[in-house]
């Protein structure tokens, strides 16, 4: 087989890229050199074509119009259920469904901040999902500040029963979003600890990279045995102007209101398939999350990656029928607790799967490829890196990848894609109100969606041209 360099496919794209208006790949560190297989002509062909994708824009433009805010569990999020099973019908797929589960529905209500003394002030936050609810008169209580969420936990109880905890923190921008898990402790391990102590309440400097006066909202889950307490993000802003503040050295006091309900609901995964020849074999699943937090429309989070992951599916569909079934689903209630994710791998994580991808950060281009199939089908991985090359796309791992709802799959066993992109920008904007339409890149959309389909073609086991699809949207 005739092989090819990738460095060369790299500075091939770079022109093709230039002229798409996509921007060109940032050079990867010096390496070994890469070999890689010769692309297929119908993959690279089918690849090129989805550079002209109409559908991904379609579809988010669609949801994020049509429905708006969709948290998990709401009347906004069945909404969107029926919007997808009218949406996936018309675009031609087959065996479209909604598979239903129950789940504790959190919903927010009134909530506000402000320092009554030294320097009384209002302050920007949000609660944090399956925080505790104040009263609606709310509490009004000594505010004590920590650097850091080692800084709250080496802390002495003494220093923190009956106050309001506020921990800090400086998240960085990265590429590849991993300031995320770290950075992300405040949120998801704070108010557990601050309850344990004593807390009346935590707030927290957003997980976010931006300057805006924009909170973050956010899930988070309360560890067995603890009593909830309330919980919220302050903007970046507000949570610099609190450190401020505190280093006046004056006794801080804060009244906080946040009030929440929970009650019984139920939820959905939405299903669509694209029939295999082989309907024997393994399938490829692909998907997103379909619910978005409440404070914007989810455009970023997760309409994009809903929207990316079925247009490549129509591409191929529009092309032929693949080898093996190709099934998109819309996961439901990922938010609040990867809900729609677990309860597909309680009915399905036992079926034969192909592989496994989600997209879930956002619709900046795809800068790297890392996939998790095992040593005997390593060749399967060059040939999907081969694929993406031209895109401009840089091979990454093949013994490993993740995702939000796949993630505890691909951990149990299954094989799995994971098509990196750039989140040097994601957390400016995420679970804020300004995850909104005006934020994607229509042409950034495209490389995207030009990536799924190339990665469904590769891994299909082939597509046999069939009758021409109409043109469905």
């Amino acid at each position: 087989m005739i092989r090819i360099l990738l460095s060369a496919a790299l500075l091939a794209s770079a022109a093709s890229l230039s002229a798409q208006g996509l921007p060109t790949p940032t050079p990867a560190p010096s390496s070994p050199p890469l070999y890689l297989p010769t692309v297929p002509a119908p993959v690279a062909a089918l690849r090129d074509r989805a550079l002209d994708d109409h559908y991904a824009w379609d579809i988010v433009e669609g949801l994020t119009t049509e429905v708006g805010q969709r948290m998990g569990g709401t009347a906004a999020e069945a909404r969107a259920r029926e919007w997808a099973v009218a949406r996936l019908t018309a675009m031609g797929f087959s065996n479209v469904r909604v598979e239903r589960f129950a789940l504790p529905v959190w919903t927010r209500g009134p909530e506000s901040a402000e320092i009554l003394a030294p320097f009384p002030q209002r302050l920007a936050l949000t609660a944090f999902g399956n925080s505790a609810s104040t009263s609606p008169a709310g509490i009004t209580a000594e505010l004590v500040g920590f650097d850091s969420i080692a800084d709250l936990m080496a802390a002495p109880d003494a220093a923190v029963r009956g106050k309001i905890v506020f921990v800090d923190h400086a998240m960085p921008q990265t590429q590849d979003g991993s300031g995320y898990s770290f950075f992300g402790g405040p949120r998801r391990q704070g108010p557990s600890i601050a309850s344990r102590k004593g807390a009346l309440a935590i707030v927290v400097r957003s997980i976010g990279t931006d300057h805006h006066r924009n909170p973050h909202a956010g899930g988070q889950q309360f560890e067995a045995g603890v009593q909830p307490i309330p919980a919220a993000a302050l903007a970046v802003p507000d949570a610099e102007q609190l450190q401020r503040i505190l280093k006046r050295g004056k006794p801080v006091t804060m009244h906080l209101t946040l009030v929440s309900t929970v009650q019984p609901g139920e939820s959905g995964n939405v299903i669509a398939e694209v029939p295999g020849r082989d309907r024997a074999a393994p399938i490829l699943l692909v998907g997103g999350h379909l619910d978005s937090w409440d404070l914007g429309t989810g455009a970023i989070d997760d309409g994009a990656g809903v929207a990316i992951t079925t247009a490549a599916a129509k591409h191929v569909m529009d092309a032929g029928r693949p080898l093996r079934t190709i099934r998109v689903v819309w996961f439901g209630s990922e938010e609040m607790g990867l809900f729609g994710g677990m309860f597909y791998k309680d009915l399905h994580g036992r079926e034969p799967h192909h592989a496994i991808a989600e997209s879930d950060f956002g619709a900046d281009r795809i800068w790297k490829v890392d996939s998790k199939f095992g040593k005997d089908r390593e060749a399967e991985a060059r040939a999907l890196q081969a694929a993406l090359a031209p895109l401009g796309i840089v091979p990454g791992a093949i013994d490993k990848a993740d995702g939000s709802d796949v993630g505890p799959m691909i951990d149990g066993g299954l094989p799995g894609v994971g098509l990196s992109q750039d989140g040097t920008h994601y957390f400016d904007i995420h679970h804020t109100p300004d995850d909104t339409l005006d934020k994607i890149d229509p042409a950034q959309l495209r490389q995207n969606v030009a990536a799924w389909t190339a990665m469904l073609a590769v891994l299909s086991g082939g597509i046999e041209p069939g009758p021409k699809q109409p043109k469905r949207r």
